[in-house]
């Protein structure tokens, strides 16, 4: 069994657990003892293949990036999520958990959203199977993510802002677990991030497990190896890393980089950086690392990246960290920006801000010439164009 993966009890070594209020616990409950049987079905595993390949568009490209390649002196590919229905990676697991849902019986379907990826993949998916859907959104992203707020309500979604705290994804979070403790039979909750209490955090990184394992089988015919040298991703809950890096993670030999948003910088105070400020403690039902001031209250996020706005990481993410298997590193505002203008001119692809993170990283790197990275480029940049444009004075 792997060590980096959960273990029975729902932990990733210190990490994970469900730290749950008791009106929630039927429910948790209930998907822990059902979720893994309902996924090994037979019939739960061909519908689900079927969507991800008719509906969904996979399997992803994994493309050869030149350019980027000939600046950094590496072969650099780009597993490419941003060409996925709804544009991001975030589409793999709502398919998963809506399949599940309906073997569960649930009626209603409620999510939370930061950027709004999460959100349009979990209002799509409640169009195409005809269940009532509620999406939490923080005010603040309600308005620096128009177009996906757009997107939900044509799908037929309920948006709610929610106006407390930051008015950002943490908040939303909070704002769905009491819907759901107020619904307790008739709802299912839609995570969008490795994230939550146990089984959240596997079951969707099971869902977007997909990626690495698609990402082996096209190494294997592109270069006649399956495994990289490196494989990078950016991390906010760390649903696209976890996935990305799911089926290399027992594999020593392969680096694991993912890139937290420093925002204005680690010690500005505007930051999002996890790894370099957390301490250990629990956040939306899971013990992990969360950012906190001495008395155990959560520090408010923040980077530009309203993926990436978030004061924790998943538990399994923790446990890469803490045991030392994962890099974990972070990028400013600034350089994710300039990151996001450099891939859109040397390549002709307009990256979500949340990737923009991961393809920083390069500029800190230095390689020997003979590596092979693979990046996850998690979503496309329909939805920052306003960012990006008011950034540079587009």
């Amino acid at each position: 069994m792997s060590k980096y993966q959960v273990d029975n009890r729902g932990y990733y070594g210190p990490f994970g657990g469900a730290y749950i209020p008791e009106m929630l616990y039927p429910n948790v409950e209930e998907l822990e003892q059902q979720y893994l049987q309902i996924m090994n079905d037979p019939s739960f595993k061909a519908e689900f293949e079927e969507l991800l390949k008719d509906y969904v568009g996979r399997p992803s490209p994994l493309y050869h990036a030149k350019r980027l390649s000939d600046r950094y002196g590496a072969t650099i590919f780009l597993k490419r999520e941003d060409l996925n229905h709804t544009g991001a990676h975030k589409i793999n697991n709502t398919i998963g958990q809506i399949l599940l849902a309906q073997r569960l019986g649930k009626k209603r379907i409620i999510a939370e959203t930061g950027a709004g990826q999460h959100g349009v993949a979990t209002a799509t998916v409640c169009a195409l199977k005809g269940l009532e859907c509620v999406v939490y959104m923080g005010a603040i992203d309600i308005e620096r993510q128009a177009p996906n707020v757009a997107r939900m309500k044509m799908m037929g979604a309920t948006v709610v802002a929610a106006t407390s705290g930051s008015q950002t994804l943490k908040d939303a979070t909070n704002e769905a677990l009491r819907d759901w403790i107020n619904n307790p039979v008739d709802t299912h909750y839609i995570i969008g991030s490795v994230v939550g209490p146990h089984p959240y955090p596997d079951m969707v990184a099971r869902f977007q497990s997909i990626i690495s394992a698609e990402t082996r089988k096209q190494l294997l015919e592109k270069t006649g190896q399956e495994t990289p040298d490196i494989v990078m991703a950016c991390v906010g809950g760390g649903s696209n890393a976890a996935g990305m890096f799911y089926n290399f993670v027992d594999e020593e030999a392969v680096r694991l980089i993912a890139v937290e948003a420093a925002g204005h910088g680690v010690n500005s105070g505007e930051t999002a950086a996890t790894t370099a400020l957390g301490k250990e403690g629990v956040l939306h039902g899971s013990r992990s690392i969360l950012m906190q001031t001495a008395d155990g209250q959560v520090v408010e996020p923040y980077s530009i990246s309203a993926g990436l706005d978030y004061p924790g990481i998943g538990p399994q993410h923790a446990w890469l960290f803490k045991s030392g298997r994962g890099e974990y590193v972070s990028i400013t505002d600034d350089e994710a920006m300039q990151a996001g203008l450099r891939l859109t001119q040397l390549e002709g692809i307009i990256p979500a801000i949340e990737s923009s993170h991961a393809l920083a990283y390069l500029e800190k790197m230095t390689f020997k010439g003979d590596e092979t990275v693979v990046i996850c480029l998690s979503g496309r940049g329909d939805k920052d164009l306003d960012n990006y444009m008011k950034y540079f004075n587009l």
